[in-house]
């Protein structure tokens, strides 16, 4: 479990954070989602003992990070977003470091945790490779698996998969994911992707306050801006635009294709009216053949820009 109660900390007289409060329980993926400059690495950081908040309360899997800071930090596995890694040593050897630095006992003991978070991270075709031979990827896999190592129930990652490419990214995804079933994370990002694909609940920071929480698909249908509708047809693009912007309650119709005597255009209206009927009737009358008829799930990004900027 992570728990942070009203957490608030000041550089001098700014407050890099202020009065923030969300849970993470364990068997669940949180996103913390906010721009650069939001405080949420602030956040990670006194969540992890980096430094003690100005005032407020840190808990991880029960134990408070100012009273109890060995206590904590042995059930905490902390990825941040860019690792401070040996590059001279091999990927093996800074695993075992690692597991050492962790105390998790004996020499065997320290392989094993070594060679399991390899695995778990797809490490395995890099152990003997130097680390400052290794891409990009590869660097923030390893920080992944040396928060891994000694199976901590707790795992916060900043910013997991921040300089990955796509396929690198969507790795990182299935892995956060996949450690859903066993820890409770928290995953601090910028990339709404990333906490749309994995994330069981999102807290949405701004300017170092919580303006939100709530499971994904929840908080994008809370600030849903307009329901919208993707509509196709075999009909002329500029009548079917016409008679569509006609049906009442329709706000704006965007074309998205035009090929081979279809045509393609979304249609905007209220986030409360439901026009798929008329919409249907209106090309029906016509004498048109309505090929698809399809809502438009609201983004969490347009759920994020409405917040940000309300």
């Amino acid at each position: 479990m992570i728990e942070a109660r009203q957490l608030t900390k000041r550089f001098g007289d700014r407050a890099a954070i202020e009065d923030v409060s969300f849970r993470v329980e364990r068997g669940s993926v949180t996103g913390f989602l906010g721009p650069n400059g939001a405080g949420k690495s602030t956040t990670l950081r006194a969540l992890a003992g980096v430094f003690p908040p100005s005032s407020g309360r840190a808990f991880i899997d029960g134990h408070d990070v100012a009273k109890e800071p060995l206590a904590a930090r042995r059930r905490l596995g902390y990825a941040l977003e860019r690792p401070a890694l040996h590059l001279e040593m091999t990927t093996t050897g800074m695993l075992e470091f690692a597991a050492e630095m962790k105390d998790v006992g004996s020499r065997a003991a320290c392989r094993r945790a070594a060679s399991v978070a390899a695995g778990r991270t797809g490490l395995d075709t890099v152990l003997d490779a130097r680390i400052g031979t290794l891409s990009r990827g590869f660097r923030q896999r390893l920080g992944l698996a040396i928060a891994l190592v000694g199976d901590p129930p707790v795992l916060l990652l900043d910013e997991p998969t921040a300089g990955l490419d796509p396929a690198q990214a969507a790795d990182a995804r299935r892995l956060i994911t996949a450690l859903r079933a066993d820890h409770a994370v928290l995953v601090s990002s910028h990339a709404l992707a990333d906490v749309e694909q994995t994330c069981d609940e999102v807290v949405i920071l701004h300017h170092g306050r919580v303006l939100a929480a709530d499971r994904p698909e929840r908080l994008a249908a809370r600030l849903r801006p307009a329901a919208r509708v993707d509509v196709e047809a075999v009909a002329p693009a500029a009548a079917l635009a016409a008679a569509l912007a006609e049906v009442p309650g329709v706000r704006r119709v965007e074309p998205l294709d035009v090929a081979n005597g279809h045509a393609r255009y979304r249609v905007e209206s209220a986030p409360d009216c439901d026009l798929r009927a008329e919409l249907a009737a209106c090309i029906a009358d016509r004498g048109w053949g309505l090929l698809a008829l399809a809502p438009v799930e609201v983004s969490l990004e347009e759920a994020f820009l409405a917040l940000v900027s309300a």
